[in-house]
């Protein structure tokens, strides 16, 4: 990413942001509520477009040639919206034919997907009458479908259980370990420094950190040394009528 920059109306949601993710990574990009973290990865896989800067996705050029960008990437955005009059395996072996693969192996990788996600229970279900977890989960079945070489996942672990999450954790650590890029938002400090070997620091539209976690981190925890970067915690109020009452 080279320079992003996006505004709404007067506001400046990224104001030129310069980022390398490494090929074979596992990125964490971490931030306040309005950092610009989503209008960042947004723009980077092609969901809005950018006011100024450039988005090259292993060397190809994500805004001058789409269509070859676009097969390289993985993408479950925020705010998952699915066509969920589906089921979960129409849902998935729709985007799997979008994609273009044929029929066969649309219907082996949606099996896999469903039984490593543990959806295939609710097979004859709608999407629509899901929980958000099994939303999230199916979604990123979706984005996981043409095993793509760079997935770009905005709160993936959001509404999901603790079954589920390590399921997905596994999943991504063998993408990475196989050579693939995961690049990750997420509020859960403690997340990011268990999985991220790299990690982003964003706040006001701008990178306030990035590189090797060890390196972002300086000797401290990850949630100690964000903490620091944003220029310390806002003072703490002393709730003095907050007590159990007596009577």
């Amino acid at each position: 990413m080279s320079g992003l920059v996006k505004r709404f109306g007067r506001t400046v949601a990224v104001a030129g942001i310069d980022l390398d993710i490494p090929a074979g990574s596992f990125y964490g990009v971490v931030g306040p509520n309005g950092a610009g973290k989503t209008t960042t990865l947004s723009m980077a896989t092609g969901l809005l477009v950018p006011d100024a800067g450039r988005v090259h996705v292993h060397g190809v050029d994500l805004w001058e040639r789409p269509q070859e960008a676009a097969p390289l990437l993985g993408v479950l955005p925020d705010g998952v919206r699915v066509f969920d009059r589906l089921t979960g395996p129409e849902l998935l072996s729709y985007a799997g034919m979008l994609r273009g693969l044929p029929r066969a192996v649309v219907a082996a990788r949606r099996d896999d997907l469903l039984t490593a996600l543990d959806l295939h229970g609710a097979g004859a279900t709608l999407v629509a009458d899901y929980s958000a977890g099994m939303t999230k989960k199916i979604a990123l079945a979706c984005a996981l479908v043409h095993a793509p070489r760079l997935l770009v996942l905005d709160e993936p672990f959001e509404a999901v259980d603790p079954v589920s999450a390590s399921a997905i954790r596994v999943i991504l650590q063998r993408f990475v370990a196989a050579g693939g890029t995961v690049v990750l938002s997420s509020h859960v400090m403690a997340l990011v420094e268990r999985l991220c070997d790299h990690v982003a620091v964003v706040a006001g539209g701008r990178l306030l950190a990035a590189g090797p976690l060890d390196v972002v981190r300086a000797g401290q925890d990850l949630e100690t040394r964000f903490v620091d970067l944003l220029g310390g915690g806002p003072a703490e109020p002393e709730l003095t009528w907050l007590r159990p009452s007596s009577a």
